[in-house]
């Protein structure tokens, strides 16, 4: 008896090891691969500017980073005793007008870094709506709590997603030609916008990538359907959490190992799994720390983390330990 529908995914010919360099931007559900990512001890880059939600937001990121364009003090505003950057999430917010800015910039220089380095870029897009800010009619990533009288919404067609892809891609290629680029739409529900009206934006950015895909024409370009996954292998509300909006653990799991089968090479599969013991191993929490089996526990941990080392000296471990 099948009890489930099944979404048909085969292992990419160009799966990410351990020289891989990941470089992951875009909504709150790349965050969650960035940390699995970050937890298996790959060499990973994720979201310089906070989380980023609309696709015109990660291109103006990607196009002021390659471009070399920095900011000055013009695009900071001052709110609720805090300097913002209407490109970037609040997280980035500081008390310093002088510390934002180095910041902003220092990030613009890694960006274009790790473009450059990467051999695999995810790019997962959140929502088509977007808010313009009526003073410079520019789009901006964040609202920072701003009134929202102050900006107009709106909803990007597919055909201004698709431009916004395009040169994403035009981008990248120019310092990387490649780099695996991997769009991907976000699982997450803003169900804020309306059920319609989500399902809509969902329908907008989806669109935009498959007519991405094919226009370009890129071997290099692939999509890897986060939000499918979701909405057809998961269809049940025990996999979201309490808000009824964003996947839970068990989902965000489920996805992680359906991305693994898809774009993780099977030779690292092994290293993954010794990572795992040895993360396991640091978050256990004994009885008594000054027993000599726990300090013989610890002293097995750190001689496999020195053998891991030896092999991948980009991996670092918990300093405590």
């Amino acid at each position: 008896m099948k009890l489930q529908t099944q979404i048909g995914l085969s292992p990419e010919k160009k799966p990410i090891d351990y020289q891989s360099h990941v470089v992951l931007l875009g909504s709150c559900f790349a965050t969650h691969m960035g940390r699995k990512l970050e937890y298996y001890k790959f060499n990973s880059f994720q979201n310089p500017y906070g989380i980023l939600f609309h696709p015109g937001a990660i291109e103006n990121l990607i196009t002021r980073s390659v471009q070399d364009d920095p900011y000055d003090d013009t695009a900071l505003f001052y709110q609720n005793e805090r300097w913002h950057c209407f490109d970037a999430h609040s997280d980035l917010s500081q008390t310093s007008r002088e510390s934002l800015l180095q910041h902003l910039n220092a990030q613009l220089t890694q960006t274009k870094k790790q473009l450059e380095q990467a051999s695999h870029i995810i790019i997962t897009l959140g929502t088509a709506w977007g808010y313009r800010y009526k003073t410079t009619k520019a789009l901006v990533a964040n609202c920072h709590k701003v009134p929202q009288n102050e900006f107009n919404k709106e909803l990007a067609s597919p055909e201004t997603v698709l431009a916004s892809l395009e040169k994403m891609v035009g981008l990248v290629r120019s310092v990387n030609k490649k780099a695996s680029i991997i769009f991907n739409v976000s699982p997450v529900r803003h169900l804020k916008d309306g059920f319609a009206e989500n399902q809509l934006s969902k329908a907008h950015l989806i669109t935009a990538i498959h007519g991405c895909i094919s226009r370009l024409k890129d071997q290099h370009l692939a999509y890897f359907p986060s939000y499918e996954l979701m909405m057809d292998e998961l269809r049940d509300y025990r996999f979201y959490a309490s808000d009824m909006v964003h996947p839970n653990e068990l989902a965000i799991d489920y996805i992680w190992e359906k991305f693994k089968g898809v774009w993780i090479s099977k030779n690292s599969h092994g290293t993954m799994e010794r990572v795992e013991h040895i993360q396991k191993g640091i978050a256990h929490k004994p009885f008594n720390a000054e027993s000599r089996q726990h300090k013989e526990f610890v002293n097995s941990i750190r001689e496999k983390i020195r053998e891991l080392q030896k092999e991948y000296p980009h991996m670092s471990f918990a300093k405590s330990f």
